[in-house]
């Protein structure tokens, strides 16, 4: 028999913890978020958290099935954190491309957690509301129903592997990030046109711009071909 799910009232903890917290699903998460932060992606366990916030590791068990289920609720927040931030106009190319950065922004706001989190499908209800913002975006746009689909797909799995690659590079030591964008300067730009044509005649501007995400680029050129998708006939 499945084990029933209890209500978050339910489970929370009756006595404050040593530092007298009062435990919940939004405070383990947020100080998940800190420990993720002053641990990376690998440095998140069960004694760790229970340390941080003065609980038994034992009592996280209350509130989540084990460390994935927590994995899953902090990508949840930072869905939801994203769709907070974010505010509806009405038209379909400004609410998609504000929302597609607001997701980013929420992962790199924590690239530890980010990279811990941006491949995963939580089901959680923050995650649900905004895929269904997202294909209500598409579908009141006037795309039909297996075009809106492919074009959520295409846009969300976007901003999450954006979101995965800009957090993976934000979460290296600055001397490993520095060393990498300095690479553009140090080999690149070295590179002789006889061997390397092309990257020598684009060398100054792959130094400009690589250590920039390409995010923004690429949502529009999503954006583009959505706007073409809705030009066909029959759309």
């Amino acid at each position: 028999m499945a084990k029933q799910v209890v209500p978050e009232a339910a489970r929370r903890r009756r006595r404050p913890t040593r530092g007298g917290t009062v435990l919940s699903e939004e405070i383990i998460v947020r100080t998940a978020l800190r420990v993720l932060r002053e641990h990376g992606s690998t440095g998140l366990t069960a004694r760790r958290l229970g340390a941080a916030l003065g609980a038994d590791p034992s009592t996280l068990y209350r509130y989540f099935a084990g460390m994935d289920d927590l994995a899953r609720a902090i990508g949840d927040e930072l869905m939801g954190r994203a769709l907070d931030s974010w505010t509806a106009t009405g038209d379909w190319r400004t609410d998609l491309r504000a929302l597609g950065r607001a997701i980013h922004a929420s992962y790199l706001a924590h690239p530890q957690a980010a990279v811990l989190t941006a491949s995963r499908v939580t089901g959680r209800p923050r995650e649900i509301a905004v895929d269904e913002t997202i294909l209500g975006i598409l579908r009141g746009a006037g795309l039909p129903d297996p075009v809106a689909v492919r074009v959520y797909h295409a846009f969300i799995d976007q901003s999450l592997a954006f979101a995965a690659l800009d957090a993976g590079s934000l979460a290296l030591a600055d001397e490993a990030r520095a060393g990498d964008e300095e690479m553009w300067h140090s080999t690149y730009a070295r590179l002789p046109a006889e061997s390397h044509p092309n990257i020598a005649a684009t060398a100054h501007l792959l130094a400009r711009c690589m250590p920039h995400s390409a995010y923004p680029a690429a949502l529009e050129i999503l954006l583009e071909h959505t706007a073409a998708q809705l030009s066909r006939p029959g759309a």
